[in-house]
Parts: C-alpha cells; sequence; structure tokens
C-alpha cells in the first residue's frame, strides 16, 4: 500500500521558539519509521514534514504566503527558502542516521503554483524514488507564483496533489494533539472519526494553530483533507500525536491512534 506520512512542525521544532528543532525527536522518529517499513515489506511511503518554528517564523516576517513583490519581499523569499531547506537538511540526517535511503524532492525547484495552488509538478522523480525502493522526501517550501510572484506551499498542499496522482490508500498526519478535539484548546473530548456530513456541526469547536503558523490551524487541515476524501476513492486520512512513543509505527501498521477522516 502506498501511503504518506507528515510530521508536523509543530512535533520536530518548538514551535514557540525560533530555529529550534527537537533532534532527539527526529531521530525517535526516524527509528520508528525505519522499524515500520522493516516489519511491512509491502508498504510504500512518501513522507512530507512541516517548517515549524524554521520555515514559519520567516515566512510571518515577510508575509510570504500572500505574495512576493519587490527586492525586499524577494529576500524575504530566499531566506524562507534557507530555513526550510536547513530543517529539511536536520531530517534527512536522522532518516540517514536510521539507514533509511531518505532523497528530497525539492518542491521549489519541481512545482510552479497558480495563485497559492499546485499548477505544475514533474512527478517523475518522485515516483522513481518510489520503484527504486527510496524514501522520497517533500516538505512545506516556497514556490513560484503565475500571479502571486511567489507563495508557500504546505505539506499538505503537496498531498492534496500527490494524492489525486498517486492515489494513496492513507495519509497520516503527525502533530503534537491526540487527534481532532471536539473543543479546543480546553481538549474535553476528542472525536475518533469526522465524515464530510459530520464535519459542520463538529466544525466550531476546531481550534487554530498554536505559535507561528502561516497555512492555518486544525480547522484549516481538516477542511482540506474532507475535500481530499471525498475526491479520492477509498482514502482515509488519520490525524494523531506523534509524540506519544510508538504512534507513528503504530499507524504506518494500519492502526489508528487518533482521529480517522473517512467518507
Amino acid at each position: 500500500m502506498l501511503v504518506f506520512l507528515k510530521l508536523g512542525g509543530s512535533l520536530i521544532t518548538d514551535k514557540t521558539r525560533p530555529y529550534t528543532p527537537r533532534p532527539d525527536k527526529l531521530d525517535e522518529l526516524a527509528g520508528q519509521i525505519a522499524s515500520a517499513i522493516q516489519g511491512e515489506p509491502d508498504l510504500q511511503l512518501v513522507l512530507g514534514h512541516g517548517s515549524g518554528s524554521f520555515g514559519h517564523q520567516a515566512a510571518s516576517q515577510f508575509d510570504t504566503h500572500r505574495g512576493v513583490s519587490g527586492p525586499e519581499a524577494w529576500r524575504g523569499f530566499a531566506e524562507v527558502w534557507y530555513q526550510a531547506s536547513a530543517l529539511n537538511r536536520l531530517v534527512i540526517e536522522s532518516l540517514r542516521r536510521a539507514s533509511l535511503p531518505a532523497v528530497t524532492i525539492s518542491p521549489l525547484a519541481n512545482i510552479t503554483a497558480h495563485d497559492g495552488k499546485v499548477s505544475t509538478w514533474d512527478l517523475s522523480p518522485l515516483q522513481r524514488a518510489l520503484v527504486r525502493g527510496l524514501l522520497p522526501v517533500v516538505h512545506g517550501d516556497v514556490v513560484f507564483d503565475e500571479v502571486r510572484g511567489g507563495t508557500i506551499l504546505s505539506t499538505e498542499d503537496l498531498f492534496e496533489r500527490l494524492a489525486r496522482e498517486l492515489r494513496p490508500g492513507r495519509i497520516l498526519l503527525a502533530g503534537l494533539e491526540a487527534g481532532v478535539w471536539e473543543e479546543f484548546p480546553a481538549r474535553g473530548s476528542l472525536l475518533p472519526e469526522i465524515t464530510p456530513g459530520d464535519f459542520p456541526r463538529q466544525a466550531p469547536g476546531l481550534g487554530a494553530a498554536t505559535g507561528a503558523d502561516v497555512t492555518g490551524g486544525m480547522r484549516a487541515k481538516v477542511t482540506q483533507m474532507l475535500g481530499l476524501v471525498e475526491q479520492v476513492s477509498g482514502l482515509e486520512v488519520l490525524i494523531f500525536s506523534g509524540e506519544e512513543p510508538g504512534n507513528v509505527r503504530r499507524a504506518l501498521s494500519g492502526e489508528n491512534p487518533g482521529t480517522r477522516l473517512h467518507c
């Protein structure tokens, strides 16, 4: 089965402190991924990760996601790319220490956007990586945009396009939260599942992100993923805690330690 896994920026960095990675957590997550792949020989995995306190911090400063125009804004564009790439390097180093053959598929080098959405993306390098048993890695990044000049695409934006093209069975979104809470930030009751029909009733209690985040909070994430499960037959999305030891491995092995989104 083809599975997409995102390691959220809030999980792999401290989003309340600028440019602060969590190296021990990165190594632990890489070990879980390696263990799951070893135990599931038929598993094909595309890994994505957020930018956390790296890319989001710079992006908030320069408002890059709204568009890029003028020398100062383009310098900001380059700074966001640098910070997102710096975090990506740390992720790749952890995966390498876990003996995983990870290769980054750079969004900036491969994608053109149109008004904040993926317009063109040559997927052949990513597909060839999968065929050859490599672990392709994508991440939230700046891209050139035909309307805005430049913008930012989140990992969910990338997964949305990839899902339509590659038709995965599952998308796993690992963050700090145990799943989607009925009331946030009160965290009174965890929603075990969400469907498009139930979502309008559940949506008012969903919260935004904590710390710097230019790509939206939980409500935006759930809305985007529900739209995708409606479009991709058989797809389910799991939002769960990667902070809980072993949860990433369990999710990759088919368990549901969080909130399941499905039709």
